[in-house]
């Protein structure tokens, strides 16, 4: 007697596991978003994007700006702009990330941070921070006295004039070197840089969750200890 016996469907035992083929399995409705996060998409249909400050404190060390550029190639977040600087804290940097994304993705942004070695806390700034940015702007030199009236308009500093070119400086919020940027426009742009948005969060509030400046406990030890004797005098050759 044959140990073979039949499936519902008419496959035999030494076809496989009982069941549909492969083919006939149901497909999940489920797929991963470019970021690698499974999402319904009807949700992912729904949902806008929105612009958002992240700032996160790094170690201050060769290649971490690379490490975060990197992450964002990688991960193809849709970076508007990123600035680097020092802090208050000896070894210390301030990047500072906009990022133009979904919900979902801001969160990926900042856990994908977190993640990265040199990095030691990832935060994002509330609505009201206090944000400015930088453009130099070179123009042509026809009209020297409109275009100083503009950069006048504009709270700006005349960096260079000649006969041919004139350059600017504009700082403030980013609509205002939005609005500058269209206003120069008439004389012709001949070359342009931005620095793009750097960012601090209003009041007492820490900008990178748990971060405490760095004069904090210096301030402290010199409270207890006693001011050093500097001696003065005149000194002759």
């Amino acid at each position: 007697m044959s140990s073979e016996h039949e499936s519902g469907d008419g496959a035999s035992a030494s076809d496989g596991l009982a069941g549909p083929r492969p083919e006939e399995r149901p497909e999940p409705e489920g797929r991963r978003n470019k970021h690698g996060v499974r999402i319904d998409p009807e949700v992912e249909a729904e949902q806008e994007t929105r612009t958002a400050v992240v700032s996160a404190l790094v170690e201050h060390e060769p290649g971490v700006l690379a490490k975060v550029s990197g992450l964002f190639s990688r991960r193809q977040f849709n970076i508007e702009s990123l600035t680097v600087g020092p802090t208050t804290v000896d070894g210390h940097a301030r990047i500072t990330l906009v990022v133009e994304e979904t919900d979902a993705g801001i969160d990926q942004v900042k856990k994908q941070v977190a993640k990265l070695r040199p990095v030691i806390q990832v935060g994002e700034l509330d609505d009201d921070a206090v944000q400015a940015e930088l453009v130099l702007l070179k123009v042509r030199g026809d009209e020297p006295d409109k275009v100083h009236a503009i950069t006048q308009m504009y709270e700006g500093q005349t960096l260079d004039a000649g006969p041919r070119t004139i350059t600017v400086q504009i700082t403030g919020e980013q609509d205002k070197i939005d609005d500058a940027i269209d206003a120069f426009r008439q004389f012709g742009i001949i070359e342009i840089a931005r620095t793009g948005q750097t960012a601090l969060a209003r009041g007492d509030t820490p900008t990178t969750p748990g971060e405490e400046p760095g004069h904090a406990k210096e301030s402290e030890e010199s409270d207890d200890e006693e001011p050093e004797q500097v001696e003065t005098g005149t000194y002759d050759d």
